[in-house]
């Protein structure tokens, strides 16, 4: 299959070839440790990169796994693998890939349950990561495989339930596609990063990617419960708190999203009301359903245990921050850190316009506004520098910007 010339990428290119099958058919689901054996050797006798994804069933399940992997290679084809059914085990595939460069889009989606798996990759390219660093505006595989090779996906079941069996055919076409022209994409973008000088970049950045740490587990995770914003006091935070954590103990022995078994406004609804009784409380929109109605008591006992609660055990009414402050209070906070953030962010805008970036991938905003807020004592280039780095700024982003955060922070210095 080949790809769109460079002459038709531009506003005049022919209109996109609509891609709605794999050139091969849709291989049979690998789903018995024989048949992942066969697999694995095809993969391994295969060359060039990997492309790999997965499908999950975030809106659906509790659990964040990879309910298909789909997996494509020159000389070996794509091959469609169903983790359920081997149990999570995919072992014969770790040598197959090994050494392997893997290409991703939108890594950071798909390797936390790749890993569960204990598939890893030695070297990664991620053709959403790189469409940004290319200055691309729409960056979604569709898009860039329209941009770049010149034809259009099939699309339409990203948002499945992909722990049904047996998957549909459909799906599957859904599944193999995603994966059909990954290769190729892979090399257009690589070649456009080379035409922008920015493939160093993009390479520090894949292995940034690559080599995260997994984010830490919430402090509280219950206090990002969607229109918590409009519980009013400690008493209805704490009905917030046990109602959130009933659900999240109900769904996690189920593996169904939280969501599913009550929505976050149910949630925020009767923390305001506060039912005493399973009468009121059913009364409440949602609870009076047929499923809520059997868990009436289940909800009931947790508002119990909220309001038997003493004082002292109440939440606090916010979370402590261990950072700075919201930005629209530092001018009369810190009308200096004020300045600070507002003169490094116009140097920031202008340098990722000059190099076609998005400013969030030239430097964190979060990690702008700490230093801002708190700079090193001496404010020099060097020191500048080693904090940024510190904080995870790779070499790439510390050319371009250390010495416009260290003007910034300079033009307050007393």
């Amino acid at each position: 299959m080949e790809a769109a010339s460079p002459e038709t990428v531009g506003s005049d290119r022919p209109e996109p070839v609509l891609l709605t099958e794999p050139a091969e058919g849709v291989p049979p689901v690998v789903d018995t440790p024989s048949a992942l054996r066969a697999a694995a050797e095809a993969l391994a006798a295969g060359t060039g990169p990997v492309a790999v994804d997965t499908e999950r069933a975030s809106g659906y399940r509790y659990s964040q796994r990879a309910y298909l992997v789909q997996l494509r290679r020159d000389g070996a084809g794509t091959v469609l693998v169903d983790p359920i059914a081997l149990r999570g085990d995919l072992s014969p595939l770790v040598p197959a890939l090994a050494d392997t460069e893997w290409v991703l889009h939108a890594a950071s989606q798909d390797l936390p349950c790749l890993a569960e798996l204990d598939l890893r990759p030695a070297k990664l390219f991620d053709t959403e990561l790189a469409g940004r660093l290319a200055g691309f505006e729409r960056v979604s595989l569709g898009a860039l495989v329209e941009r770049m090779l010149g034809y259009r996906l099939e699309k339409g079941h990203g948002a499945a339930d992909w722990s049904r069996r047996p998957l549909p055919e459909d799906w599957l076409v859904y599944a193999a596609l995603d994966v059909e022209l990954l290769v190729a994409l892979r090399d257009a973008m690589h070649d456009e990063l080379v035409q922008q000088g920015k493939l160093a970049w993009a390479l520090e950045e894949f292995e940034a990617v690559r080599t995260a740490e997994p984010a830490p587990p919430r402090d509280e995770p219950w206090r990002r419960t969607s229109g918590i914003h409009r519980v009013r006091n400690p008493r209805q935070l704490a009905a917030v708190r046990a109602l959130w954590q009933t659900r999240d103990k109900f769904a996690r022995e189920r593996d169904l999203a939280p969501g599913r078994v009550l929505p976050d406004s149910s949630i925020v609804q009767a923390a305001q009301a506060n039912p005493k009784t399973e009468a009121d409380l059913v009364a409440l929109p949602v609870f009076g359903g047929r499923q809520q109605r059997r868990r009436a008591s289940m909800w009931l006992q947790a508002l119990r245990s909220a309001r038997r609660l003493s004082d002292d055990e109440l939440p606090a009414p916010s979370t402590p921050n261990d950072g700075p402050p919201p930005t629209n209070r530092w001018a009369d906070r810190d009308p200096d850190a004020a300045a600070r953030l507002a003169a490094a962010r116009a140097a920031l805008a202008e340098i990722a316009e000059r190099h076609r970036l998005p400013v969030e991938n030239l430097l964190l905003p979060d990690l702008v506004r700490r230093t801002c807020w708190t700079p090193p004592e001496d404010r020099s280039l060097a020191s500048v520098t080693a904090l940024l780095r510190e904080k995870g700024a790779r070499e790439w982003q510390l050319e371009l910007t250390a010495e416009a955060i260290t003007n910034a922070l300079q033009a307050t210095a007393g």
